[in-house]
């Protein structure tokens, strides 16, 4: 015979993404996001200034356009 215990869980749900750069809410219906976005997330390693610490941040589409627009080497699509 099977013993089962019974547990709530706490779940994270995303319910809104904001724009690092510009503060824009991208809405998240039933978890997922109503626009595309970059999310970025870095762990920086021994060779930087910045070493072991953890950036993360979401751009939304048109601050990646500014963002990349910039680029001095243009990114190739695909």
């Amino acid at each position: 015979m099977r013993q089962f215990k019974e547990q709530t869980r706490k779940v994270k749900e995303v319910t809104g993404i904001v724009c690092n750069k510009c503060g824009r809410v991208i809405p998240v219906v039933e978890g997922v996001p109503q626009e595309d976005v970059l999310t970025v997330d870095k762990r920086w390693g021994y060779f930087s200034e910045k070493d072991n610490r953890r950036d993360h941040f979401d751009l939304c589409e048109s601050c990646y356009d500014e963002l990349t627009r910039n680029f001095k080497i243009k990114m190739e699509e695909e």
